[in-house]
């Protein structure tokens, strides 16, 4: 909360102030879904059923280039990692 305070004495602006709340909002919205698409990646990793792990690939898989169309992660990041998780579900 102080932080905030902090950041609307900086600004000089109105539209500098909703410029603010409104990136501020995008980020926490980025934040949530990157930390989602981790947690996903966790527990198709933890998966030993390959039934469940290549039903799992395709919600992760599409978590992934959402996040990158979305320019939260690099492009090339999000395919790396598409890449290693077919290659894991792949050797089950």
């Amino acid at each position: 909360m102080h932080s905030q305070n902090f950041k609307k004495r900086m600004a000089n602006h109105k539209s500098a102030l909703k410029r603010i709340r409104s990136s501020e909002t995008k980020r926490l919205k980025n934040r949530y879904q990157a930390k989602t698409t981790r947690t996903y990646i966790k527990r198709l990793k933890n998966t030993t059923d390959k039934k469940e792990a290549q039903e799992l690939l395709k919600t992760v898989s599409s978590m992934i280039d959402k996040l990158a169309k979305r320019n939260i992660i690099h492009k090339n990041k999000a395919a790396n990692n598409k890449s290693k998780l077919t290659k894991y579900v792949n050797q089950l």
